[in-house]
């Protein structure tokens, strides 16, 4: 049923990931005089007001986690399919720390900029949390109905 535990938790994943689209991941601040950089998922603006789009594979991970999903919410009664989708999430939410701790260290020595995190950047952890509880409580379902399997 569409009311399972399970269900609130990839819907609160998938609100936090698309929230996390939106709100800058980190700052960069140059280490001389100059303006703060803002970095999001799919750009870091530089002093000038343009877009350097080197980042673009945060965007990219995160927005292919929103629609598997929204499909793992409609494939409740589908269990394996559903326990397969969340560990392909967790794993993309996984990929993308270490896609931003790269970027982190690379983008701070390119542009001579200490790397600030941003409260936006805590965002995909709890994705990941509520991805790996959706999990468990696919695999609590899966588990009781092969209980009721055996006892009939």
């Amino acid at each position: 049923m569409i009311q399972r535990k399970q269900t609130l938790f990839l819907l609160l994943a998938l609100i936090i990931t698309v929230i996390c689209l939106c709100l800058p991941v980190a700052t960069l601040v140059p280490q001389g005089m100059g303006v703060d950089m803002p970095m999001y998922n799919l750009w870091v603006v530089d002093a000038n007001g343009g877009h350097q789009f080197s980042v673009w594979v945060l965007f990219a991970i995160l927005l292919v986690t929103c629609p598997l999903a929204l499909i793992a919410i409609f494939l409740f009664k589908n269990r394996k399919a559903q326990i397969k989708l969340c560990v392909i999430n967790i794993l993309f939410m996984l990929c993308w720390y270490l896609v931003y701790a790269f970027h982190a260290i690379n983008l701070g020595d390119k542009l001579h900029a200490s790397f600030q995190l941003e409260f936006a950047a805590g965002l995909p952890f709890f994705a990941l949390i509520f991805y790996f509880l959706a999990l468990r409580g696919v695999r609590a379902d899966e588990a009781l109905i092969k209980s009721m399997d055996r006892i009939r």
